[in-house]
Parts: C-alpha cells; structure tokens; sequence
C-alpha cells in the first residue's frame, strides 16, 4: 500500500486543481467538470496555493495555518457583497 503524507496529498491535489482551471469544461466519462469563470479562478488559486505548500516544505505549524485561515475567513466575509455582485453579472 502506498504511503501518502501530507505533501503527496497537496502535490496530487495542487495537479489535479491546476488542470480544472487550464481545461475548464471536460467529460471524464461519466463524470462532467464545468467550474465556470470564478471556478476555474477558484482552482487556479487553490492549486498554485497547494503546490506551494508542498514546495516551501510542509514546514508550517498549526498556528500558522489558523492564522492564515482566520485571515482568508475575514477577507471573504468583508467582500462577500463584491463577490456576490462579480456572480450575479
């Protein structure tokens, strides 16, 4: 049984994000991928941010990562009108 730590997870994860936002629409037989505009950004982001984890070595500690997810919560919560707006146009 293979062994997956935690970079091989976000390296497969960053891979398969990164070839979302490049293809976008796909079928992969009964399975049918269509983000959208802000998806395929969504996916963009998610796996450029994956793929750096991996590559700055997984060294992060918790505190760290609550840190940066209180950030990203605030943010998202103080521009929710402007994303709101940016998907309904």
């Amino acid at each position: 049984m293979a062994n997956f730590t935690l970079s091989n997870i976000f390296l497969t994860l960053g891979i398969v994000f990164l070839v979302i936002s490049v293809l976008g629409q796909s079928k992969l037989g009964f399975i049918e991928i269509n983000p959208g505009c802000f998806g395929r950004v969504l996916a963009l982001i998610i796996g450029v941010a994956s793929l750096a984890f991996v590559l700055l070595g997984s060294n992060f500690s918790v505190e760290t990562i609550d840190l940066i997810r209180n950030y990203l919560a605030k943010a998202i919560q103080q521009n929710i009108p402007q994303i709101n707006e940016l998907l309904n146009s």
